[in-house]
């Protein structure tokens, strides 16, 4: 972990996500994010929020026309 790479609680997370703390904590438990266990308390490394998000980043698709060409 970097110095800048910073623990985030579930409420942070969901913050940055646009979500309710329910989906991060959703994505802890099923085990689909790396976390931090702290005692007990969970953080997540901005980091690994960074990778999760650009894990599921869905890019565009160039779409052909019917000529076979690049629309």
């Amino acid at each position: 972990m970097s110095v800048t790479d910073l623990l985030l609680t579930v409420d942070q997370a969901a913050e940055r996500l646009g979500t309710t703390a329910r989906f991060p904590r959703r994505l802890i438990a099923e085990r689909r994010i790396a976390f931090v266990k702290v005692g007990s308390h969970v953080r997540i490394k901005e980091s690994a929020l960074a990778a999760y998000i650009e894990g599921h980043t869905v890019q565009p698709v160039r779409r052909r026309s019917r000529l076979g060409r690049a629309a």
